[in-house]
């Protein structure tokens, strides 16, 4: 589906076919040249077959058309003013070129001859640009041509459309099925509308609004699905849309927006999320690799969470990194374990350090828990506790996105904080995307481009009418997809930016690479977590990126303190 998604929007981009038949068409009627080459007119209309057989067979256009098949005057246009016309009894095709020579012969010897007897019509002849002098064989000729091969052309359009109707009746769960009967559309009237929020546009956007909720279904196509998420963060936008004319484009978010709250649906959603989607199992399992790696042989170990694991119920990463702590180790030199979680919620904060207390008690680890009511940005070096002796890691697994904002103050502080720390591995997981681009519409595109990905990864792992889909779509991607969508300014947090610019921020910072040298072993986990095939590990300048059909979904990295 991923790679679909991008035909659809490359054809999307290009002029609609039928348009530019209809105007092909109009120019076979309408905008016929008065003067076509009369040294080749006759040799074009005997060679081309969509003219009528009673022209040929009457020797190339000696009086064979009968004008009561079709009648194509110049009257009957439109676009042409009407021309009195006289015909005689024994008018012919032919006359119009007798005609012409008795009228050069009579310019020729200065003396008038009456021609008028059957003539083309009544008026004056003499000037030589007149329309009357027109060929009338060679023009109704070239005329009757593209008639033909349009009917043609037509009637080829309405035999494949009847067949076209005839498998829908035959194979109506395939059609339905395919994403490239309803995804071009979709794709269509999605840039359309999105194009019109940016201009701003209520009365176009809010058409085709109309349209988008109609045919984008919630338990749809795979595509029809992630269209869905992106109707509501337009419908969000446009509610916010400043008209033309004032001061900003968007006006202030409302509060829910700008609240991180918690909910029923979005603690289940995110508990599904983890259990049947790699992503953030991916970035677990590198980090507690990376740690167990840097930790090697240290009998304090203090782990920073920014985030805490992303408010999971249990804490399963540092569950899975207790136990893998307690396989290692033995009893009689078991090392000291403490883990700080940042975040904003205290009553969950507390609840996942009594979930892990049990957990370290059972496996007779000394293990210790803390936690930081606050915001990232507002973290300050003495808020950690660090004690002499402890080797201090920092996990960050889809958290530091979060922090950035259009000036490069609110990171950069934050990333010197935690680098006085002097930490010996700092793990960093995020979306490997642009979504923090200054532009709208750019950001929408490369939106669309990435969460298709991972809803036909969703749609490859899970049946349709499943409700533990519905949920992690629902609630969990569409939440990162209307952030994108609609909000600006300080309520946009969903700020993925590509591993590159992550490789810059981190480097600007003060810390240095620590390459990831584990690509077996994360495919070999891959492998054993039979998520379902399409999935893909890459080792990319040093960090590994979890991929859909080899499109770039998350990026795990590893750094130090450059002063270690």
């Amino acid at each position: 589906m991923g790679v679909i998604v991008k035909v659809y929007i490359l054809e999307a981009l290009k002029p609609n076919f039928r348009e530019v038949q209809e105007k092909r068409n109009q120019e076979y009627y309408y905008c016929v040249r008065y003067f076509p080459r009369r040294g080749k007119t006759q040799e074009m209309v005997a060679a081309d077959p969509y003219i009528s057989s009673n022209f040929h067979s009457n020797g190339g256009g000696s009086g064979g058309i009968d004008s009561s098949d079709l009648d194509l005057n110049l009257c009957q246009f439109p676009c042409y003013p009407a021309f009195p016309e006289k015909r005689g009894p024994d008018y012919s095709l032919d006359q119009p070129r007798t005609q012409k020579k008795l009228k050069q012969q009579t310019d020729d010897s200065g003396s008038p001859t009456d021609t008028s007897s059957g003539g083309f019509y009544e008026a004056n002849s003499s000037s030589n640009s007149s329309f009357n002098s027109l060929p009338k064989l060679q023009f109704r000729d070239y005329v009757w041509a593209y008639a033909e091969r349009f009917l043609a052309i037509e009637a080829m359009e309405e035999a494949a459309a009847m067949t076209l109707a005839v498998e829908e009746e035959e194979e109506k769960v395939e059609v339905k099925e395919e994403p490239g009967v309803d995804g071009m559309k979709l794709v269509q009237q999605l840039i359309a509308c999105a194009e019109a929020v940016a201009c701003r546009d209520k009365a176009h956007a809010s058409a085709l609004l109309s349209e988008l909720r109609a045919n984008a279904l919630v338990f749809g196509t795979s595509f029809q699905r992630v269209a869905s998420c992106f109707v509501q963060g337009l419908s969000d936008r446009l509610t916010l849309v400043q008209p033309l004319g004032t001061h900003g484009v968007l006006s202030s978010a409302p509060a829910r927006a700008l609240a991180s709250s918690f909910s029923a649906e979005k603690d289940e959603a995110l508990t599904l999320a983890y259990e049947l989607c790699p992503q953030i199992q991916f970035g677990h399992f590198v980090a507690n690799t990376s740690i167990l790696e840097a930790l090697e042989g240290e009998s304090s170990i203090h782990v920073v969470d920014l985030g805490m694991t992303l408010g999971l119920p249990c804490g399963q990463q540092w569950q899975n990194l207790m136990h893998s702590i307690a396989g290692r180790i033995r009893k009689s030199s078991v090392p000291r374990l403490r883990i700080t979680g940042v975040g904003p919620e205290a009553d969950r904060l507390q609840a996942i350090g009594v979930e892990l207390s049990c957990y370290a008690a059972n496996l007779g680890l000394n293990f210790e828990f803390m936690y930081i009511r606050s915001s990232l940005e507002s973290l300050k070096p003495e808020d950690f506790d660090v004690q002499e002796g402890e080797a201090v890691v920092i996990n960050s697994v889809l958290q530091m996105h979060c922090v950035v904002k259009e000036s490069r103050g609110a990171l950069n502080s934050v990333l010197q904080v935690l680098n006085e720390l002097s930490p010996k591995a700092f793990v960093l997981v995020e979306q490997d995307s642009n979504h923090n681009g200054p532009f709208f519409l750019g950001r929408f595109m490369e939106s669309l481009h990435y969460y298709s990905a991972i809803f036909d990864s969703l749609d490859s792992m899970l049946p349709r009418y499943d409700t533990r889909r519905a949920k992690i779509e629902q609630f969990y991607f569409a939440d990162e997809i209307k952030n994108i969508v609609s909000c600006e300014g300080p309520a946009r947090v969903e700020r993925h930016e590509r591993s590159d610019q992550w490789r810059r921020r981190m480097s600007r910072a003060g810390f240095q690479a620590s390459p990831l040298k584990m690509l077996a072993q994360a495919k070999q986990w891959l492998g054993k977590a039979k998520f379902c095939d399409g999935y893909t590990v890459v080792e990319e300048k040093g960090c590994l990126v979890l991929g859909w059909q080899s499109r770039p979904i998350i990026a795990a990295s590893c750094w130090r303190c450059s002063k270690i």
